[in-house]
Formats: structure tokens, sequence, C-alpha cells
């Protein structure tokens, strides 16, 4: 940053003289505060001036080499001519080399001219300002250094904290050790009972666990914030320690919030690789997001507010405020600080489509601002654009990844099927995906940017059944109420004919999906609809189930169109897996047992499916939890209720020394 320190400190306690060449100031002109020196006389010298006055250079010459002796000449010289005037690239070169002007130093100058007067011959620098620049050089290296080593800590331990904690599963701990220590560390709730039921309709109460790592972040934000300070005086650019701590603190803060930007973006993305090699969920990553939001922004605020103060003092806003660099970064922190409240659950909940669009806009005006208030302070000089780099890198990944993984399918056409007044079936044929994807329906509105995620049910369909979905929508769209009854029937005595035949139906690759239709937005649109054109991004796989598959004891619930969400693991499992399922209609348990096929829902798999009633979630599991032996796997996915209900059981279980695991299969945003 200033190597040799040495030599920049003979530079800056240089520029405080008025040369020869130096352009005297109106005093009532604003740039005043910018002029060279700040002794009080109003003049400005420019770049040319520096690299062609004598006195200046024989003066610096002779400055670095009697401060600098022990740095290799070749160093020295390396400095004069690159970085003695200044860093722009457009800048002169000084028009003695460093051995020639130090030759023109001689005989060497014995005194050191007053700041106050006009420097018109060689001259000595004072030991306190050549001790006052370079105290002011060497210790803003250092904070720099410090504030990005601090920065390098954020990024590096939020993307290797979540590997590491996930790595612990192939640790062969004891088990009952493990099943006890997520009932009462992890899994639980901070407070209260609800998890993924909105407290107050106003935010997620995080787990133990979440709330151990949001925890961490907060911490390590506010230890890295306050420590690694060192003050020194003289300082040319401070009048007092108190000044120089400020102005540390304030410029550490900046850094921070840089620091935390990659993780931002890192986090809610779609193509995040901490999904693919941990076994968190994407619901976890979003409550992280939200929570590294939050402290970024405060640090944006906390920059922003503390150099306003000092220019503010200094009587510097008003010249300041017009600054461009100046004006991105108050774009950059207003973007920041309106995203928060623009971001509460009950307008995610009510006005999906206005947050997203305004949630993408306003994160790319404050990535953008951040990246032109850097430019325009410091021209790219320091690095700390590399922050932003970082970023956009990840932004661009994820945007890519999207952009083929939706290219690879092209349009394809969605059949709709009616299964009951609350859920409709979607069949794409010709897609293959697994886990979830999600689906773009351009012509039902002009936001042709509109998707949602949603479970895949199966992935391949026969042509029976493929002829059947078409003639159900026809028939359901003439005289949907009365058929409710025949359509049921039909799917049964399909499934039961397909299964009688002795040769093999045709299969076709495709996809299928169950989808409730409550609400006023997207989702009711589609039950007016038979057939339209859809974009189909996928696969975004539950890695969670991935390693399940050899769980000995598997108990899995779902309500309603969460059965979707663990299909897979009931078409790959046989023994040893137990379904429990609340559903309202027999509409749809019948649908789905048929997109199922046969065998999958048989009497030993199903432990219950309740139409049109609750599941007695207690019972089930202190029935279906061994009370001793091999562990017991739990995997939910269903409403916010039905999860936080099967959770508080869970922990309960495990606290009085049931060996059982907890599998959340959540997807909210």
């Amino acid at each position: 940053m200033y190597n040799p320190t040495c030599a920049y400190a003979c530079h800056d306690a240089l520029s405080d003289y008025q040369l020869n060449c130096s352009v005297v100031l109106d005093p009532n002109d604003m740039d005043s505060h910018h002029m060279s020196g700040m002794s009080g006389s109003m003049f400005t010298t420019s770049r040319e001036c520096y690299a062609t006055d004598d006195k200046f250079l024989t003066s610096a010459a002779y400055c670095i080499s009697t401060r600098c002796s022990h740095v290799p000449l070749s160093d020295l010289e390396h400095y004069w001519d690159v970085f003695l005037i200044g860093r722009s690239p457009d800048q002169p070169s000084p028009k003695l080399s460093f051995t020639i002007a130090l030759l023109h130093a001689d005989p060497s100058p014995e005194v050191a001219v007053d700041p106050q007067l006009l420097l018109n011959t060689t001259t000595l620098v004072g030991e306190q300002e050549f001790l006052a620049s370079y105290n002011a050089l060497s210790l803003c290296e250092q904070m720099d250094k410090n504030q990005t080593n601090f920065g390098l800590v954020i990024l590096i331990t939020g993307a290797v904290i979540p590997l590491a904690c996930s790595l612990l599963r192939f640790v062969p701990f004891p088990k009952a050790l493990v099943s006890r220590f997520n009932a009462y560390i992890v899994e639980p709730p901070l407070f209260g009972r609800r998890h993924r039921a909105p407290i107050h309709n106003l935010g997620i109460m995080p787990t133990r666990g979440q709330a151990i790592l949001i925890a961490y972040f907060v911490i390590i934000n506010i230890v890295l914030s306050s420590v690694g300070y060192r003050l020194a005086m003289p300082n040319s650019w401070y009048d007092t320690k108190r000044e120089e701590l400020l102005s540390y603190i304030r410029n550490r803060q900046g850094v921070l919030s840089f620091a935390n930007v990659p993780l931002l973006v890192l986090y809610a993305g779609r193509n995040n690789i901490l999904l693919t090699i941990t076994d968190w969920s994407h619901s976890t990553f979003l409550l992280l997001h939200r929570w590294i939001a939050i402290i970024c922004t405060i640090e944006a605020c906390i920059h922003s507010a503390m150099y306003l103060q000092i220019y503010l003092e200094r009587s510097e806003y008003f010249y300041e405020s017009k600054l461009t660099y100046w004006i991105w970064g108050i774009v950059a922190t207003l973007s920041f600080s309106i995203l928060l409240p623009a971001s509460v659950l009950p307008l995610r909940q009510k006005a999906y489509n206005f947050f997203l669009l305004s949630h993408f806009t306003l994160a790319f005006i404050a990535i953008i601002g951040c990246y032109l208030h850097i430019y325009y302070r410091f021209g790219n000089q320091w690095g700390y654009e590399t922050w932003i780099y970082i970023a956009f890198a990840i932004w661009g990944f994820d945007r890519l990844m999207r952009f083929a993984r939706l290219a690879r399918n092209g349009v394809r056409t969605a059949e709709i099927t009616v299964v009951d007044e609350h859920n409709i079936r979607v069949d794409i044929p010709g897609v293959s995906a697994q886990g979830h994807a999600y689906l773009y329906f351009p012509t039902l509105s002009w936001r042709v940017w509109e998707n949602h995620p949603f479970s895949v049910m199966g992935t391949v369909m026969t042509h029976e059944q493929q002829r059947a979905s078409r003639a159900t929508s026809s028939e359901e769209k003439t005289d949907l109420s009365a058929n409710d009854t025949s359509k049921v029937s039909n799917s049964i005595d399909l499934e039961s004919s397909i299964s009688s035949q002795p040769s093999s139906p045709a299969f076709k690759t495709g996809l299928t999906f169950f989808i409730a239709t409550h609400g006023n937005g997207l989702r009711a649109v589609l039950r007016t609809q038979t057939r339209l054109p859809v974009l189909v991004e996928e696969s975004y796989a539950a890695s969670a189930l991935d390693d399940l598959r050899a769980a000995p004891n598997c108990i899995v619930i779902a309500g309603g169109v969460g059965i979707t969400g663990v299909a897979p693991l009931l078409r790959t499992r046989g023994a040893g897996v137990r379904l429990f399922w609340g559903v309202r209609s027999q509409a749809l348990a019948d649908a789905v047992r048929a997109s199922l096929g046969p065998g999958v829902l048989d009497p030993g798999v199903v432990g219950e499916i309740a139409v049109g009633r609750r599941l007695d979630l207690r019972a089930v599991l202190g029935r279906e939890v061994p009370e001793r032996g091999e562990e017991a796997v739990v995997v939910v996915c269903g409403p916010a209720g039905m999860a936080d209900e099967v959770r508080a059981v869970v922990c309960e279980l495990g606290r009085r020394g049931r060996v059982v695991r907890l599998v959340d299969e959540a997807f909210s945003w």
C-alpha cells in the first residue's frame, strides 16, 4: 500500500510546501480544503508541477536517500519513477531521475524551510514532520491489512462453518449422544414451540442451532469491529488520538460491510455451492441471508453516519456531499436500508411479485453503488472493490446456472388436471428432474420472470396416464362438481386396469406435480387452464433425503401436497419406512396413489392416511419411535403447524432418551 513507507512519508511531508508552479486560489474557493498542504495558504499543486519543480525533486531525493538507507536502491528508483507523483495511469514522470535529483541536492541542505514559506531551495524534512507522516502512513497500512484480514475471516468462516458442521454427520459419535444433543441444542426453536409458523406473522423463530450460527456472525462482526487498533502521535492526518480512532472505526465498518456482501449473495442463491456439498437446507441459508443483511446494513449505516458527522464538524459537508463518490455511497446505504423493511414477511406473503422485483432492483443498485463509491473515491487503487467483484462473480454464476438449467429443456407444455377444490395436478411430458424444480408460466402474466418452486412427484408417465389426464381435464372443465366422484373412481379403475394388463405399459419421461391452489396468485390462475407453455428450471435435489436411504427406521409424516416432497423416499425405500399422511380429500389421496404407481403405498408402508381429519402426531410418534434400539428418522413435509408439532414431539422423545433424528423438508422464502 505504502511501500517503502519512508519514501511516501518524505513525499507527504514535502507536499505541504507551496512550489514556484503552485496556483494560488481565491480564499472563497470551496476547493481550498483539498489544496496541497494544510498550513492555511490558499494554493493547489498539480501533478505536472510536482514532476517539474527542481526544489521539490531534490528535496524529495535527499529525504529518501537519508531516511530509506535500509531500502534497496532498485526499490527506491521504482518508487521514484512510478509513485512519486501519484498513482494515476496518465500522470507525468519526474523530469529528473532519482540519482540525478540526488546529485543536484549537493551540497546537502542544512536547515528545514518553514512550511509556511515558498519552497525555493532544497530543504531538510524535519524530524517531527517526517515522524508525523510516517505514523499516519504506516498505521493506515496496518489498519488496512487488519480490516482486510478480518473481512476474510468473516467470508471464509461463513463458507467453512456450514461445511464443517455438515461433515460432522460422518463422525461416528454415539447415536444416543447425538440424539440428545440435537434434542437440547440443535432442533428446538430458540424460544417457544414455533419455528416454521411465523411469530405474529412478522418473522421466523430460528432453531437453537441456527441461533448459534446467527450469534456467531453477530459476535464476530462486533469483535472484529473492536480490536486491532493502534494509535500514534504525532500524526499528520489527525490532531488527536480520538480523531484517529474514529477514522479507523468508520473505515473498518465500511470494509466489514463489504465483506458481508459476498455471503449475502451466496446464501440467497439457488445454486449456492454449499447446498450441494452440505446437508443444510435452502431455508436455513435464506434465514442466515436475512441476518447477514441486517449486520451488513448496520455496518454500512455506521460507516456513513460517522463520515457525515466528521464532515459536519469540519464544515466540509456542503462540498463533500456534491462529490460523485459520496452520492453513490449514499445510494448504496439507502438501498440497503430500504431493503430491510421491504423484505418483511407480511409483504413477501401478500405481494410476493412486488417483493421479488423490488428486492432484485434494490440489491443490484446497492451493489453497483458500493462499487462506484469505491471507484470514484480511490480509483480501484487499494483493492476494496475486490469484495464487490466476488459478490458479482457469485451472482453471475448463480444466474448462469439458472439459465443453463432453464435452457436445456426449452419451452414445454404443461397439462393441468383439477384434482379437487384445493389442488391441481400438473404434468409436463419430456422433462426429467428430481427434488424440486422452478416452473415459469410466461403466458399467464406480463411478469414473465415469475416462477415458483414445486416438489417433483413423479418422473415417468405411461401413455395411458397421459391420455387419461387430458380426458379428465376436458371433462372437469365442462362439469367439475358433477364428476368429482367418478373422477376418483376412474383413477382407481385406471390403476387397476394398467396393473392387470399382461404386457408392460409404454413409459415416457415426464414430470408430475401436485400443487395447492389457495390464494389469488399464480396457483389460483392455474386452475382455469388445461394446457399452456411452461419453462422448467431443474433439478434442485433434496440432498437431506439422500442420506436416509440406509436409515433402518424411517417415519414419514406428510400433510396435503407435502406428500410430493417425500415421494422420492417412498419410491426408493421398501422395508423400514412408514407413512402417515393427513389429507383433506379422498380425491387427492387417490390421485397421488395413482401417480406413485402400484406397490408404493402398500399396507406395509402406509401407517395411516387420515382423510379430512388431523393426525394424532404425538400418539403416532410415541408408538412408532422405538424406545430403545436402532435410530429412527422422522421426516416431515407439510404445513407449518404440523411441522412445528412434529419438531416439538421429536425433541421431547430425544430428551427422554429415544434415539431419533428429525428431517424437516421445508421450503420457505
